[in-house]
């Protein structure tokens, strides 16, 4: 209204002037001067919606904040068509340009509004948006309000999540890429059920009163329920495979090799050799369902103190032959695992112990001849065994990632069987996803470099084997950084409690 009513007295002003140009007072330099005051009122103007608006936009994205009618009229402006207030008792949304790639820097928010008593039910349909976990980079976030608790779901990848039952009538859906990789987006439905009524999609299983889990969580032998009901009546998933193995060497394949497996299959093999001996394991055929992240039907190797980061361990899937792999101690367990799809001829595989101490002490290096060197002669440039078996590259190799060096040891070994890494290239390559730059920034970067470093690029053992990081180094780190990844809106990703408690150099390491 002020801003009105001085336009109007200018413009009033301007115009006697215009048609009286001999009136007393209204030279043309009144004229050009009251045309200033206009535009700079104008502008004055201008800045203000723009300030407003920005207000308007931030008080909506915050859950926290009432609805009001300017917060809507807010999101229309300044979110280039994506995001918005939707109030039918079902509908559908998705991000910018789906089924092509999204744009950078977006950010699109949805507030899903039903009449109570009804709740909101959320299903993705399909997903294709820059991993990994934990989704620091782009991400959707379903956000709903409980009393005084804000309930957060953060996923990425390219594998959808299971159907999301939530206990509010409103919720927040966010969606949120960076400047860089771009993938298809996403795509996702909404639509109103009573409490009574909560649902899952036909393959999903449902427990805990509504909470849904992808086929792949059930019978996968880790409770996901708080009732385990998803790991009850699995008898049928273990008929005829898995059991206990013991013995210098022998032989595993999935049910009814070299004919098709079976549907829902979940088979666990436990390999024990006796103490001074590691287990190698070889594939001789292999050709499962192909998928890139091996969600449906994989084979796992776990091997002693095995750290399953980010949710990959020595998983394999597909039709390309896995690498020869080799544990870290006496003990080795395989696992089968096969969902209720597409099935294909299976595998098998041999396994072999292998000695590693002969008659060498414990701090001393068995040479493949017999004889024993020293420790610290191991990766030292010069072939202390007779066939230079030291200074192997399969076994030793100088670090050469940037991110990594300086630790307290220089010498690593790959294949690394616990995260699926070839070698130190795609180590480097994987690290990099992660934004090297962006975790420098955290106050807590030396604890978290030392702990990532450790399980990327793992310490070459005096058996030629690896030792991953010791307990405390994974505690110190979570101790320092979690207020920290907190603005992340994401918790602490590692599981400290699987890997070794100890502080002895032959058991694990200290980076």
């Amino acid at each position: 209204m002020y801003y009105a009513f001085l336009s109007g007295l200018v413009w009033g002003f301007f115009g006697v002037c215009v048609m009286r140009v001999r009136a007393p007072g209204c030279g043309w330099g009144v004229v050009v001067v009251s045309a200033a005051v206009l535009l700079l009122l104008a502008a004055l103007g201008l800045m203000l919606v723009l300030i407003l608006t920005r207000e308007s936009l931030l008080d909506f994205i915050n859950p926290g904040s009432m609805l009001k009618p300017q917060n809507t009229r807010s999101l229309s402006l300044c979110l280039s068509g994506c995001g918005g207030v939707l109030t039918d008792t079902e509908g559908s949304f998705s991000s910018p340009n789906h089924p092509a790639s999204y744009p950078p820097n977006s950010l699109c928010v949805w507030v899903i509004q039903v009449p109570p008593p009804y709740l909101v039910q959320i299903h993705v349909s399909s997903l294709t948006v820059e991993g990994p976990s934990p989704c620091l980079f782009d991400w959707v976030e379903v956000r709903e309000q409980i009393e005084q608790t804000s309930v957060v779901t953060r996923f990425c990848g390219n594998v959808a999540p299971p159907t999301a039952n939530t206990n509010s009538s409103t919720v927040w859906v966010t969606f949120h890429s960076d400047g860089s990789i771009a993938g298809n987006g996403f795509t996702a439905q909404y639509r109103a059920v009573l409490p009574g009524h909560k649902s899952c999609s036909r393959e999903e299983f449902m427990c805990d009163g509504g909470r849904c889990l992808l086929p792949v969580s059930v019978c996968d032998g880790h409770p996901n329920c708080h009732d385990q009901m998803d790991e009850a009546n699995c008898s049928h998933k273990h008929k005829e495979c898995g059991g206990q193995k013991i013995g210098p060497h022998g032989y595993l394949a999935s049910p009814n090799h070299p004919g098709p497996y079976p549907h829902q299959q979940l088979c666990i093999w436990h390999i024990s050799v006796e103490e001074g001996h590691v287990i190698t394991l070889s594939f001789r055929n292999f050709s499962l369902e192909t998928q890139d992240v091996c969600e449906f039907d994989y084979v796992e190797v776990f091997l002693e103190y095995l750290l399953c980061l980010f949710s990959l361990c020595a998983r394999f899937c597909g039709t390309t032959f896995p690498p020869e792999l080799t544990s870290s101690g006496p003990h080795m367990t395989v696992v089968f695992v096969a969902d209720e799809g597409v099935a294909d001829s299976g595998f098998n595989v041999t396994y072999q112990a292998v000695s590693v101490l002969g008659t060498c002490g414990p701090k001393q290096f068995a040479c493949s001849t017999g004889e024993c060197v020293q420790q610290q002669w191991l990766c030292d440039g010069w072939n202390d065994c007779p066939d230079g078996a030291d200074e192997q590259a399969s076994s030793c190799e100088h670090i050469e990632v940037e991110m990594c060096r300086g630790l307290s040891y220089n010498f690593t070994s790959f294949p690394n069987i616990w995260l699926s890494i070839a070698d130190q290239r795609e180590a480097a390559t994987l690290l990099g996803q992660y934004r090297v730059k962006v975790l420098m920034e955290l106050a807590c970067f030396e604890p978290l470099q030392r702990l990532v470093c450790g399980m990327f690029l793992p310490q070459c053992s005096p058996q030629g084997g690896v030792l991953q990081p010791c307990r405390s180094v994974c505690s110190s780190a979570e101790q320092q950084c979690s207020q920290a990844l907190d603005l992340f809106s994401f918790s602490w990703p590692f599981n400290c409690h699987l890997l070794p408690d100890s502080q002895d150099p032959l058991e694990c390491s200290l980076p």
